[in-house]
């Protein structure tokens, strides 16, 4: 599958962004989607994952609360609504998908930078 991230962005701490992942080349209700970032200088972490069905979601504990994931399987997108915003939000935010019940992402979309500045 094909990923397309977008909808990244400079935003005031506090504010929201929403990021987007447009899938093609397979049936996107087979995969399970996750959101990852990677920051300046640190590693790539995960922030967000949604299983095939859209039926679970699990969230990192740093974004808990102020971060939704969802998608849409008639539409092939994945969404990553932000809220609340904070500075070390800051990173490129990645899409990624996984064949449901596998365990690793094979999948990689190009990245959308975030910058929470104010």
């Amino acid at each position: 599958v094909q990923l397309q991230a977008s909808g990244g962005g400079l935003v005031q701490p506090g504010g929201s962004l929403r990021l987007s992942c447009a899938a093609s080349g397979r049936t996107f209700s087979n995969y399970d989607m996750g959101w990852f970032r990677q920051a300046p200088g640190k590693e790539r972490e995960w922030v967000a994952s949604i299983y095939w069905s859209g039926a679970n979601t699990i969230y990192a504990d740093s974004v808990k609360g102020r971060f939704t994931i969802s998608r849409d399987n008639a539409k092939n997108l994945v969404y990553l609504q932000m809220n609340v915003l904070k500075p070390e939000d800051t990173a490129v935010y990645y899409c990624a998908a996984r064949l449901g019940g596998r365990s690793q992402y094979t999948s990689w979309g190009q990245g959308t930078q975030v910058t929470v500045s104010s």
